[in-house]
């Protein structure tokens, strides 16, 4: 089980996640319009301001559902408890899903703040290359992707261990 002090430091490490996507959700709400974009490079990459009101990559985002937010902050909340659960418990030796884990709880507290105060999340970050494009995102959905890589790497670790 983790002590205090890394219980504190993967918490700080959530908190700064959350830190840094609420900063940078502000700089875009306050510096940018709603639909303005800016080419940082060309054919590659521009900032955006667009708000996502539904869920991963724009899923259900047109959807008219009168519930379809409080749906979606419940179902936040509940992730948050288990990842938050899963921290908490977790084994001191795991650094790998420790920090997976407090990456995808700080990236889920950023998006849960939005969704809470707006109904929707704040989208920036916009890839493409000729007609290949990616939905645009943010901050806390890429510290959530990574968390996610991190508790695959940590899973197909044991796997491979456990199979020796």
């Amino acid at each position: 089980m983790l002590t205090p002090a890394w219980r504190l430091l993967y918490l700080l490490l959530a908190g700064g996640v959350f830190l840094a996507d609420r900063l940078t959700k502000t700089l875009i709400e306050t510096g940018l319009t709603l639909y303005e974009s800016r080419t940082v490079i060309p054919g590659l990459f521009h900032i955006v301001h667009v708000r996502n009101q539904g869920i991963a990559f724009g899923l259900f985002n047109e959807s008219p559902s009168a519930g379809k937010t409080f749906v979606l902050v419940l179902l936040s909340v509940l992730a948050l408890a288990g990842v938050g659960y899963a921290l908490w418990t977790a084994a001191a030796a795991a650094a790998g899903q420790n920090t997976g884990l407090a990456l995808i709880l700080g990236g889920a507290m950023g998006n849960l703040f939005d969704r809470v105060r707006t109904g929707g999340v704040t989208d920036f970050l916009d890839f493409f290359v000729g007609d290949y494009h990616w939905p645009a995102f943010n901050v806390a959905d890429s510290a959530i992707v990574v968390g996610g890589g991190l508790l695959l790497v940590h899973l197909a670790r044991g796997q491979k261990q456990a199979g020796r």
